[in-house]
């Protein structure tokens, strides 16, 4: 008996009253609507405020469409980049022991603490034309402020923490073990990766290459500084959106704005998808019986012969 009112008791500890909790749902409903759904059905209401034809020819404006070139191409190069650098970070911090490995992912942290205005700053410091290479680059005939290269450099700095820290700790608690029994029976690095490790963060991946790659698009601050504000070269999406609002053009602002709200939306959903995944996988990982072998290194094994 008093082990039942022990449990009622923690019970009672534990769980809110419905009030509280419907209270707290309505809040987080109510903050939700104010500052998420309010703001991105105005952003499409005014797009359409003029019909679609406005809203067609807006988005088929020469200037527009150098715009979303840019942005596609940026984030074309920089999340390939990034990806790459990211799997080579996390195998490096989670898999191994090293000196300055502290030191190596405060510098992935970097970017975080940040001003992507600074960051921006730093290009234009380095490679302006009055920067520390800005001379030999100049003789050379060699732009990268205020052109396509200054902009994916300051893109890559910003978006690049992003793979890496959404691996580093799914690869620190998968620990070593698969890998390490994959090479006693004579797989090889490449292979290892690839049957073993590869299978194990696919999702995470999946999830820390839609982070980068919205952050990519969606950049302003750093891409604003060394852009130099060219119409029709060195303008992004962000930055054409602007530009039109500040020239008043507010249809046409709304129009590529909402153009970048769709491709959030579509990234939000791909998101989700990513992290229903990633979550089953590692249910199915935790309910697996210790003596069942495990399906990444059976393939690795299979892919040995």
């Amino acid at each position: 008996m008093s082990g039942q009112n022990n449990i009622r008791s923690a019970q009672r500890g534990t769980t809110e009253v419905p009030w509280i909790r419907w209270t707290l749902t309505g809040i987080a409903l109510v903050f939700m609507f104010l500052f998420l759904v309010l703001p991105l059905a105005a952003v499409f209401t005014e797009a359409l405020r003029k019909g679609w034809d406005a809203y067609r020819e807006a988005l088929k404006e020469p200037d527009a469409w150098a715009a979303i070139r840019l942005t596609l191409l940026t984030a074309a190069v920089a999340v390939p980049l990034n990806l790459t650098f990211g799997i080579a970070a996390a195998w490096a911090i989670a898999k191994y022991e090293f000196k300055g490995k502290s030191f190596l992912t405060t510098l992935i942290d970097l970017p975080f603490s940040v001003s992507p205005v600074v960051a921006g700053l730093i290009y234009v410091l380095v490679f302006g034309a009055q920067g520390w290479f800005g001379p030999w680059l100049a003789e050379h005939d060699i732009k990268i402020v205020f052109a396509v290269p200054g902009i994916i450099l300051a893109t890559i700095f910003v978006t690049f923490p992003f793979i890496a820290r959404e691996l580093i700790p799914l690869m620190q608690a998968q620990g070593n073990d698969e890998e390490q029994a994959a090479q006693v029976l004579g797989a090889t690095g490449w292979q290892t990766f690839w049957y073993v490790t590869l299978p194990n963060i696919q999702w995470g991946l999946i999830y820390g290459v839609i982070l980068c790659n919205a952050r990519a698009m969606g950049e302003f601050g750093a891409v604003s500084v060394v852009s130099g504000h060219i119409r029709g070269q060195t303008n992004t999406m962000p930055l054409h959106v602007e530009i039109l609002y500040n020239e008043y053009q507010s249809v046409a602002a709304f129009a590529v704005a909402s153009l970048l709200a769709l491709l959030a939306l579509v990234t939000l959903a791909i998101k989700s998808v990513a992290e229903w995944r990633m979550e089953r996988e590692l249910k199915a990982l935790a309910e697996l019986p210790p003596e069942r072998p495990i399906p990444a290194l059976g393939a690795a094994v299979g892919g040995l012969h």
